[in-house]
């Protein structure tokens, strides 16, 4: 029998730096039965006549330009629309950052080994910090509820971003805006929503790479600590599907205090407007509002902290303010 059609896909905008080294590793998958679509964000680099250089060479490399500036979410959802319809899996690549020469081959061969499993996660190298980890080796398959229930009481974060993930092209195709725009954890989010019936396959290896980038959605998100507004969200829309009501209730409480102790310390750090309008912003649009009660509360904590362990929690906020 032939191998599954995978489509790829690379939504681009200024990567020209990178962007010959993201193609060059879909090139060197061994797997090799995939089609691949650039989409390119009206950039203003080379990106648009490098990945055209490529689709010369290639015929299974298409290029796709859009005629107006997209937000980046908006650019992912456009290049996933733009899948094949024989594809039966799909892999999206960054365009700064690429796929070692098994990833394909080894995430298909579990999903294939696996039909109930409608998302592959792997490990990934971030920089020089390999994530995603806490899976035992010994566990390739996980039900849907399992690991969500793990993610949001054990924070065991394995579902990793858009590149390190591969989806089944049904329900990429099946969702119209497969990611929501209005959520900058998008990524995260769908799996949630996605693994409410079905399965979360792992491949224990290095599958990809993640490079750093000063503009990228996990840099703006670092430096906002996105990630608190987006695992209160989660929690509020997923948790009384996953958690008990007992659960949810206690997962809440405690990340709240986690929040404003963090919220606590950046009043120490002075943090502009733009971060505080940010949080104010997120939390009212939760239905939690922002309390100032909490925010003092937070920082005797953040405090209370210090003075425990004061080299870790001075030699964290230096970092930070920095």
């Amino acid at each position: 029998m032939s191998k599954p059609l995978v489509s790829i896909v690379t939504p681009v905008y200024n990567n020209a730096e990178f962007l010959a080294e993201c193609i060059e590793s879909v090139l060197r998958q061994t797997y090799t039965n995939w089609d691949y679509t650039i989409v390119d964000n009206c950039s203003s680099d080379a990106s648009a006549e490098i990945a055209y250089s490529y689709s010369k060479r290639d015929s299974r490399i298409r290029i796709c330009q859009n005629e107006q500036f997209l937000p980046a979410l908006a650019n992912h959802n456009l290049a996933l629309r733009q899948i094949s319809p024989e594809s039966k899996y799909c892999k999206i690549v960054f365009g700064d950052d690429w796929i070692y020469p098994e990833c394909i081959e080894q995430m298909v061969t579990l999903a294939e080994n696996h039909p109930t499993v409608s998302i592959v996660g792997a490990y990934a190298l971030e920089g020089a910090q390999v994530r995603w980890t806490g899976l035992p080796v010994s566990t390739p398959v996980v039900s849907g509820r399992e690991i969500c229930r793990n993610h949001l009481l054990k924070n065991m974060f394995v579902f990793g971003t858009a590149n390190s993930v591969l989806y089944r092209a049904d329900i990429v195709r099946s969702r119209p805006t497969f990611y929501n725009e209005s959520h900058i954890h998008a990524d995260d989010e769908v799996c949630f929503e996605l693994l409410k019936n079905c399965e979360f396959g792992f491949v224990h290896q290095i599958l990809s790479f993640t490079r750093p980038r000063t503009s990228s959605l996990s840099t703006i998100s670092g430096d906002l600590q996105t990630n608190l507004p987006g695992r209160l969200h989660i929690l509020l829309t997923y948790g009384p599907t996953y958690l008990t009501g007992k659960e949810l209730k206690a997962c809440l409480n405690r990340h709240l205090s986690n929040y404003y102790k963090f919220l606590g310390k950046s009043l120490l750090l002075r943090r502009d407007n733009r971060f505080w309008e940010y949080h104010r912003t997120q939390l009212a649009e939760a239905g939690i509002g922002f309390s100032q009660a909490r925010l003092i509360k937070g920082l005797l904590l953040f405090l209370a902290d210090a003075m425990l362990n004061p080299k870790d929690s001075i030699v964290r906020s230096m970092k930070h303010k920095e």
